[in-house]
């Protein structure tokens, strides 16, 4: 790992641990192994740090979407390749979405600590919302209108079915968050409202 990504990778653990408003760039220079002068050759200020880590975690979604063969950003495109596949490979891809954000280091370090700040920070309030709330529906809400429009589901209230979708994902999410120990039980669940999705808004296979 290069000096930069060990900035961020050691930024973002602290941020999680100590809180953003609590944390120097002296700190994160530190626990680099480097003084501040040279932390600030790669990285303006702890705004930019913060400003870096997001971008990075974008780009680890972007690379595990591609993995999983969809695009994750764009709604037209993943319309179309969620409007091909069975419901076992929705379901199947669900989970290993699920997986991802529940495992994958950095993005869960991340969201402790948006979790945590929400309530300290107006700033990373907002972020916290954009991240876990108006993005994900943004996207999903495009994604099911497209699928509306092509017949793959029914509904006459696109917003609400995109809440009925994505309030019990994010719910599961944290509860693994918190306990990790009910991962199991979560999973089933995560099966069994995906399964029940489809089943109230006649999912077909086009």
């Amino acid at each position: 790992m290069d000096t930069k990504h060990r900035i961020l990778d050691e930024a973002l653990t602290l941020f999680s641990e100590k809180g953003y408003a609590n944390v120097f760039v002296g700190d994160i220079a530190e626990r680099v192994g480097i003084k501040a002068p040279s932390l600030y050759k790669h990285y303006k200020s702890k705004q930019a740090i913060f400003e870096a880590i997001i971008e990075e975690m974008n780009e680890r979604f972007v690379k595990e979407a591609g993995a999983l063969n969809i695009s994750g950003t764009d709604p037209t495109t993943d319309a179309g390749i969620y409007k091909g596949i069975s419901e076992e490979q929705m379901i199947e891809l669900g989970k290993n979405l699920f997986l991802y954000y529940l495992h994958d280091d950095y993005t869960k370090r991340f969201r402790k600590m948006l979790t945590i700040e929400q309530f300290h920070d107006k700033e990373l309030a907002a972020v916290y919302m954009k991240n876990y709330y108006d993005d994900p529906l943004s996207y999903q809400g495009m994604l099911f209108g497209l699928m509306v429009a092509s017949g793959v589901l029914s509904t006459d209230n696109v917003q609400v079915m995109t809440l009925h979708f994505y309030a019990p994902i994010y719910l599961l999410l944290t509860v693994c968050d918190r306990d990790p120990s009910r991962e199991e039980e979560c999973l089933k669940l995560l099966d069994a409202h995906l399964r029940q999705f489809d089943k109230i808004y006649g999912r077909s296979i086009g």
